[in-house]
Parts: C-alpha cells; structure tokens; sequence
C-alpha cells in the first residue's frame, strides 16, 4: 500500500509538481515571516540564559575559594596556638638550663616558634585580604545576576507575547505546510529544502518576472523560458540553483 502511495505521488504531472512546491513555498515563507516578526529575541534569551549560568558559575567558585581561604586561616591560627603552647613549654625550661649549650638551644626554638607565628600571622592578613577581594567579586557578580535575571525576564515576556500572538497562526500554517509535503515526491522535496536552506531569502522556487528569475534576477533565454511556461520538466537557475516556475500556474497572473 505505501508502494502505491509512493508511485502515485512521483506519478503526478510535472506542472502539479511545481503548483505544490509553490504552495508549499508560500506556507514556509509566512512561517519566515511570524520568525521575523521574533526578531533576534529567541537568541538574546538564550545568550542570556548561558551569561546567568555563566555567572552562577563564577559566584560558585568565588564560595569554594571562600571556604578554602577560611580553611587555610583555621590551620594557621591552630598554628599559631601550637607555636605559642611551644614557647611557653621551652621558657619554662630556660628556666631552670644547666649550660649555655642548653640555653642556646632553647632560645633558637622559641625563636624558631615566634616567626613561625609571625608567618602565620602575615598568611592570615594576605587570606583576609584575598577573602575581602572575593567577596567584593561575588558582590559583582550577584549584581550583574540580577540585572542579567530582570533583563530576561523582560526579554522572555516579550517572546511570549509575540509567541502567544502568532502560535495558533502559525501551528495551522504548519499542518497545512505537512500536508503539502505528503503530496511532493521524496526527491524533489529533498531537494526543494536543500535549495531554499542555502538560499539568502528561503524561496527555493520562484516565478519569473519579466524574462528573468525571480531569485537572482539574472535574465532567462527565451527557449527556457518557454519550457517554463509549458511546465513539463523541473528546471533550476543556472545562476542561483533555484526552482523556476511560470507566474501563471504559480497563479500570480490573473485575467
């Protein structure tokens, strides 16, 4: 049975062919019409949408940069304490030396242990400096955010509007536009969609005007052009590739 169907399609007379490519063209030029009517609002919501993400990002690692800043100053000031619990242990014992050799080596430790506190101590300042920076960062970001999430707001508004406007419009020309294709061979179809997707405009066929094509304008000879008008083959434009098909059984002419 789709055997049958698939005959009887590509069985149709050419200049049927052409009628329902032509119909189909003016289906998909009015759904191009609705996308233009869009604007560039469906790409500045997504472009939005991967600044916000991108931002959400950023802020993240600020917060874990954060918790390892505060981290590192936990260990330092644990530091700190230990160093300290040390000289007091060693200045007791300097007390009670029983040689210099002794009191040499407790003073280097307690020396030893009071810059290791004042290290510790220039680390804490440089965290709490870098932790300050980062929070400036985050207070940054979180406001670019907001702003960011306004504007896309606004933004997906306006795309719904216009989309709410134009859905029922363009859903019926969709289904009308389906129901073309059903009656276009695979082939040629094929080919219609590949012509009209390289094509500036989106006409993959169009009429002749005036001894010349309706894409690209460039003059047809007149043995072509008669073989437009009788519509018994396909014929392309030798300059823009596209599918050419006389004004009157597009039925642009009337009497």
């Amino acid at each position: 049975m789709a055997t049958r169907k698939k005959a009887t399609v590509e069985d149709i007379a050419v200049d049927e062919k052409l009628k329902s490519l032509y119909k189909l063209q003016s289906y998909l030029s009015e759904i191009d019409k609705i996308k233009t009517l869009r604007g560039e609002l469906p790409l500045e919501v997504a472009d939005l949408d991967d600044e916000i993400a991108g931002l959400g990002t950023r802020i993240n690692k600020f917060e874990l940069d954060l918790k390892e800043l505060s981290e590192m100053t936990k260990q330092e000031k644990i530091k700190i304490e230990n160093c300290k619990a040390k000289i007091e242990r060693y200045n007791k014992q300097l007390e009670n030396v029983r040689n210099s050799k002794e009191f040499d080596h407790l003073s280097k430790e307690v020396e030893f242990e009071t810059l290791e506190i004042e290290l510790a101590e220039k680390h804490i300042r440089e965290n709490a400096q870098a932790e300050k920076q980062i929070k400036e960062q985050i207070a940054a970001a979180q406001e670019q955010l907001k702003e960011k999430n306004l504007d896309l707001e606004a933004k997906k508004k306006e795309l719904d509007d216009i989309v709410s406007e134009t859905k029922a419009q363009e859903e019926k020309i969709r289904e009308k536009a389906k129901k073309t294709e059903t009656t276009i061979e695979p082939r040629l179809l094929a080919a219609f969609k590949r012509i009209r997707k390289n094509a500036r405009n989106g006409l993959g066929i169009v009429p002749i005007q005036r001894g010349a094509c309706g894409g690209c304008f460039n003059k047809i000879p007149p043995q072509k052009q008669m073989d437009i008008k009788m519509g018994k083959k396909i014929i392309v434009c030798e300059y823009c590739g596209r599918i050419m098909i006389d004004p009157e059984l597009a039925g642009l002419v009337t009497e």
